[in-house]
């Protein structure tokens, strides 16, 4: 899709501090971070939603859920045998969520204490 920020910068159209990247997913840091570790994982392919994707290839939302781990675990959010300190995983769906790029995508947050709800 031509003009959604996501796919260009999956594209190399726009430029992304990439951390995290497989054959199907792309996961960069936000430029407006609300947390020390603010990492949004993309699929590659274009899905609107969280639901869009679902629908259309459940395994590759498998495969965005593992990058956001293999992420939290690269970035110190959490140990190799899953303890703490933890992080969150937010996808905001539709814009009555705050989902403003219409490209289904999973916020990776962390590195300090987060109450809920946030704020």
């Amino acid at each position: 899709m031509t003009d959604c920020l996501f796919c260009r910068m999956v594209a190399g159209e726009i430029p992304a501090d990439v951390v995290h990247q497989t054959d199907r997913v792309f996961a960069f840091r936000d430029i407006n971070p609300q947390a020390p570790t603010h990492v949004l994982v993309i699929p590659k392919d274009h899905h609107a939603t969280a639901g869009a994707l679902a629908e259309a290839d459940p395994a590759l939302l498998g495969e965005v859920v593992v990058a956001a781990h293999a992420v939290a675990r690269q970035e110190g959010l959490v140990s190799g045998d899953g303890a703490e300190p933890g992080y969150r995983l937010v996808a905001n769906t539709g814009p009555h969520a705050g989902q403003t790029v219409p490209h289904v995508h999973l916020h990776v947050l962390g590195g300090r204490h987060l109450t809920w709800p946030p704020g």
